[in-house]
């Protein structure tokens, strides 16, 4: 495989990076960026970089695209991808739900892979809470009030909010965090009805955008959840998640990165802890979740390569109803927004 990193900021570093760390070697991986700052920073990873798409394809000639840019341009080379039998990977969008929903009816029965992020699903907290109601160590869930922020200037501290694609309202930081927080949230609960949202700018921040989503859900067997979304946090990140069931609770705070729940035929409160993992410089989280996404990704290749059904576990399909649920919860809203996107 022969894999093309689409977008060398932040997260298109990181996908080299992955690739390497699962044994991919300098002639397999290459970058391409119009920014030659990104391309020189790329530069400390890999040697084959390019300012130029066209000849990015011509002199590389990947069979895999990761798909690192802003969400605005995702599709843009996905439909390429799409015309020219390459698989991709897509990091989390938030926009172009319908070119998503036709993209997927264009590949749903092809040997092509076309692979939505859904990084969360890959973190230990997650995982864990999913396994413990699985195994119905609560009960019957009953309902789940989930908060998750971080300051938007501190997601990048080297560059303005105002260079970088988390300042448009189409894009926006906390607008964008919403669906990614779903993916793995509707994983576990079902398919989401959004109930009611509010989002506010509430903070001085140069961006035009609103800095906080609270949303409502019911899901199937009258769960109940409660998202709160923001980019106001500081200065430190929150993660602060807890599940009620009809037997006992589950709880993940991130300050700790540690999960406890406890149930009814327990006394005490079971404790875990969680490895923080390899945190790259300039990064606030671990390198393996991103790695054993990649790595699932590659296998879901090699499944359709070898006439089997792809393993990967996110689909566009799913990515278009989370973003569905998005635009929903933004009609709901005080504030109507144009919901073609």
């Amino acid at each position: 495989m022969k894999f093309l990193v689409i977008g060398l900021g932040s997260m298109g570093k990181r996908r080299v990076r992955n690739l390497l760390a699962l044994g991919n070697t300098q002639d397999n991986v290459a970058g391409f960026d119009p920014r030659t700052d990104r391309t020189k920073e790329a530069s400390k990873y890999i040697n084959t970089l390019y300012n130029n798409f066209d000849k990015a394809i011509e002199e590389f000639q990947p069979n895999i695209f990761i798909i690192s840019t802003p969400p605005d341009l995702h599709m843009h080379y996905a439909y390429y991808a799409e015309k020219h039998g390459i698989s991709c990977f897509i990091e989390a969008s938030v926009v172009d739900a319908q070119k998503i929903i036709e993209l997927y009816e264009r590949t749903k029965h092809s040997n092509t892979l076309m692979a939505p992020s859904c990084t969360m699903r890959y973190y230990e907290g997650p995982k864990k809470i999913k396994e413990l109601i699985n195994a119905g160590t609560i009960g019957k869930v009953l309902n789940y009030n989930y908060h998750t922020g971080q300051y938007l200037p501190d997601w990048h501290p080297w560059e303005d909010i105002l260079d970088f694609y988390v300042s448009n309202p189409h894009t926006g930081g906390c607008r964008e965090i919403v669906p990614f927080e779903l993916t793995w949230l509707n994983d576990i609960f079902g398919e989401a009805k959004p109930l009611a949202c509010v989002r506010r700018k509430l903070t001085d921040m140069q961006a035009n955008i609103d800095d906080i989503y609270h949303c409502l859900f019911e899901y199937p067997k009258n769960v109940i959840g409660n998202l709160t979304v923001e980019v106001i946090s500081r200065p430190k990140a929150t993660r602060e998640f807890r599940v009620l069931g009809s037997k006992g609770e589950i709880t993940f705070s991130g300050d700790t990165n540690s999960l406890k729940y406890i149930n009814t035929d327990m006394n005490e409160w079971e404790v875990l802890s969680f490895d923080a993992g390899t945190v790259e410089k300039q990064y606030i989280n671990p390198e393996e979740p991103y790695i054993d996404e990649i790595r699932a990704f590659v296998q879901g290749v090699e499944n359709l390569k070898n006439g089997q059904k792809s393993s990967y576990p996110n689909t566009l399909l799913d990515d278009y109803n989370i973003l569905k649920n998005l635009y929903e919860l933004e009609n709901l809203s005080e504030g109507k927004h144009d919901l073609s996107r």
